[in-house]
């Protein structure tokens, strides 16, 4: 366990890597989207304006994922840090940063729906889809969504590690192959249907199960992968 905070530690070396570049990202995506919104004409500004920027830090996760390991990985060995400790404690620092940004979500939410919009009637982070649910559904959602694109950034620098650009070549066709095939098995049985109205019956709760069964598979896969990776 000592090892494994230190692990943790030895991460936030990269202090503006991991923390500053999401603070940045969080405050220049809010800041951007208030000045459109204020300036955009009244005939243009009826009912709500909604913005996806709010998503961007989000999105941020998945290179975090990557550069948790690149930036890190080699020098860790260096050190003669297990791998298992290496895995333990980058997820378990990830862990708790998407904990601590799914909490500011609920809260920025909270804050812009009191605020009528800061003001400006708009929406950023109280979307309606995931605003209209309970705050831990909310957090519940927005975490695990962070966890399974961090975790898929991990496993794709995991693959690279271990195997290179073929090991990553070789995932990508076999996933599309995938990919094909269902929606092959799917158009053959005439299913479109039925999967069109399973995915409108999806809230955020089911969904965050979802990506929480998909993010159990990723750290699994980083793993076992990361077990034989050279730095």
């Amino acid at each position: 366990m000592n090892r494994a905070l230190g692990v943790a530690k030895m991460q936030l070396i990269n202090k503006w890597t991991f923390l500053g570049i999401p603070a940045v990202i969080l405050v220049s995506t809010f800041a951007l989207t208030m000045a459109i919104w204020a300036m955009l004409p009244d005939s243009a500004a009826e009912g709500v304006k909604y913005s996806g920027a709010g998503q961007a830090i989000m999105w941020y996760f998945f290179g975090l994922g990557i550069q948790s390991l690149t930036l890190s990985f080699p020098f860790s060995q260096g050190l003669s840090i297990s791998r298992r400790n290496f895995f333990l404690g980058t997820v378990g620092l990830f862990t708790v940063v998407a904990a601590v940004v799914a909490g500011l979500y609920v809260v920025l939410g909270v804050i812009e729906t009191a605020t009528q919009g800061w003001g400006l009637d708009g929406r950023m982070f109280a979307l309606q889809w995931v605003a209209d649910q309970p705050w831990f559904i909310q957090m519940f959602f927005y975490f695990i969504l962070m966890m399974f694109l961090f975790l898929l950034g991990f496993w794709s620098a995991t693959l690279y590690k271990r195997w290179q650009a073929t090991g990553l070549l070789v995932t990508g066709i076999v996933l599309a192959v995938v990919i094909v095939a269902m929606i092959a098995l799917i158009t053959v049985l005439d299913g479109w249907t039925g999967v069109g109205s399973w995915i409108l019956t999806l809230t955020p709760a089911t969904t965050g199960l979802i990506a929480l069964a998909l993010s159990a598979a990723l750290g699994l896969g980083a793993f076992l992968t990361l077990r034989r990776a050279t730095p």
